[in-house]
């Protein structure tokens, strides 16, 4: 869904495709790939952490993260999780519908 409402499309595919499988988490990996490509940014790199710092994957090939960007993040989040609700309204919709027939 973030390649598709996040505006920059190529750069979501292309950071995805590329950089989603080098995370830890095969569940974060994707959506945060997607995420640095359709916000231009990089994310990963060294990540402190309380009581640790790790080396994380570069994820993305744009520029470093401003503070402007989390703003640009949660609106994109925002638009993410709405549309994932349509998405799953509808298909429960649809399935009560078939087991109704």
């Amino acid at each position: 869904l973030a390649v598709v409402l996040g505006g920059d499309p190529r750069g979501a595919l292309r950071a995805w495709r590329r950089d989603a499988g080098a995370h830890p988490s095969p569940n974060a990996g994707p959506v945060e790939a997607a995420f640095a490509g359709v916000l231009g940014v990089q994310l990963g790199g060294e990540t402190v952490y309380a009581t640790r710092t790790e080396q994380r994957p570069v994820l993305g090939d744009g520029r470093a993260p401003t503070a402007h960007d989390i703003t640009r993040a949660r609106a994109l989040a925002r638009r993410v999780d709405l549309a994932a609700l349509v998405v799953c309204a509808g298909a429960a919709a649809r399935s009560a519908r078939r087991r109704r027939r």
